[in-house]
């Protein structure tokens, strides 16, 4: 379970930007699960945030700061190796991120114990990374890694086996956990493992397809009744998906639609896009909510309608739905998704995050709750009027008279040219 996650000087983010699930002890929450710590101690959690924001606002960068983090663990040992320096993306808008560190940190709980991990990369090396373990509710350091230091690793308490070859066998411009987990190191692999089954990202441009094959491939499997009662109850006029043998080639999917004569199976390729991406999403997420993991959507409401976001949205809230406390971070423009059709909140303030950039075009990122909504204020109707930021700065109207102004002068500067 993830509980926090801090970066800076990656992407648009520049200066440090925490997300939290975390339940401010002042903020109630009716959605939140309390989850153990360590040490007697526990916290209420989060099942999801949602971070809205203008476009181009930087919203999808915490999310690929995010799969940035989890491509570092997995890949630095395997396949930095072949780059030209780490292949890292600082903030570009100013010379002196180029040659400043970039910063991941994550807080994170697994099998009720809490973890800190994070790293620093410059352009050619790793300069720091750090692990942190609170078995007992207090601080354990298992790793201090600085790469100004004469004695690079320091391993306090000399808890981590094996901690001589592990140095050994970490390059400069690899990660000490991308190592251990490559090695099936017996105490940092569970760390390792938890990147690897976590942060998976969905983002409705890019690999679509892929979704599509996964789910297919689900429905011959034990999530294939989940995924036709969430077709059917899409009120899509679907009544089923069914797989057919097309020659020799791999099986395709058909979705069975009612009609007056009966349930009419239609080729794949005349299903609307909406309907596909629906699909393409059944097969990540029902296996995020069986794998306890945490999943990102990059704008949920892209293509499908602000009903369907709603409930993917309580698919995570319910106990019953989502019994293993997975995780969603989903980015929206959709104001709707704040309240449901009856005027009563979907997302409480805590769970709304909101992005905006600054005069130097670096993002910053801060909840909702900092604004100090009202108990019974309208959220959308507060974020569009712009009382919360994280909205586009325009006028009413301005698009049109700016277009109308710029043909304007191009008809004055046409009628005065020399003939």
């Amino acid at each position: 379970m993830l509980l926090r996650f801090r970066v800076a000087n990656v992407r648009s983010l520049r200066d440090e930007q925490e997300l939290s699930f975390v339940v401010s002890e002042h903020e109630p929450s009716a959605v939140a699960r309390e989850t153990g710590l360590g040490g007697g101690r526990s916290a209420a959690v989060f099942p999801l945030v949602g971070i809205f924001g203008a476009n181009a606002s930087g919203k999808s960068n915490v999310l690929a700061a995010l799969t940035d983090m989890r491509a570092a663990v997995l890949n630095s040992y395997a396949h930095w190796a072949s780059f030209e320096g780490i292949p890292r993306k600082p903030f570009k808008l100013d010379s002196k991120s180029e040659t400043e560190p970039s910063f991941f940190e994550v807080d994170l709980v697994m099998d009720e114990v809490r973890w800190t991990y994070g790293f620093e990369l410059s352009s050619r090396r790793v300069e720091a990374e750090w692990i942190h373990s609170y078995p007992r509710g207090h601080r354990q350091v298992w790793l201090d890694r600085d790469a100004s230091r004469a004695e690079v690793y320091e391993w306090p308490g000399s808890r981590v086996k094996g901690r001589t070859q592990l140095a050994t066998r970490t390059r400069s411009d690899a990660l000490v956990l991308s190592t251990a987990g490559t090695d099936n190191h017996p105490q940092l692999s569970a760390l390792f493992h938890w990147f690897r089954r976590n942060l998976w990202i969905i983002n409705p441009e890019d690999e679509r397809e892929q979704r599509e094959e996964f789910t297919l491939r689900e429905l011959s499997g034990s999530r294939a009744r989940r995924i036709n009662e969430l077709l059917r109850v899409a009120d899509l006029g679907i009544t089923g998906a069914e797989l057919v043998q097309e020659g020799k080639n791999r099986p395709a999917v058909r979705l069975t639609h009612r009609s007056a004569t009966g349930d009419v199976a239609f080729d794949w390729r005349s299903e609307s896009f909406g309907t596909r991406s629906w699909f393409a999403l059944l097969g990540p997420l029902l296996l995020a909510l069986d794998e306890s993991a945490v999943l990102l959507v990059d704008e949920l409401d892209a293509s499908l309608h602000p009903r369907f976001a709603a409930e993917v949205i309580r698919l995570f809230h319910d106990l019953q739905a989502n019994p293993g406390g997975a995780q969603l971070i989903f980015t929206s423009h959709d104001a709707s998704l704040l309240i449901t059709p009856s005027g009563e909140r979907l997302l409480e303030p805590g769970q709304v995050w909101l992005t905006e950039k600054n005069k130097d075009g670096a993002t910053e990122l801060y909840p909702l709750t900092a604004a100090e909504p009202g108990e019974d204020e309208n959220l959308m109707e507060s974020y569009l009027a712009g009382a919360f930021g994280g909205v586009p700065s325009v006028v009413e109207g301005q698009f049109a008279r700016r277009l109308s102004g710029v043909s304007m002068r191009g008809h004055r500067q046409t009628a005065e040219r020399p003939r």
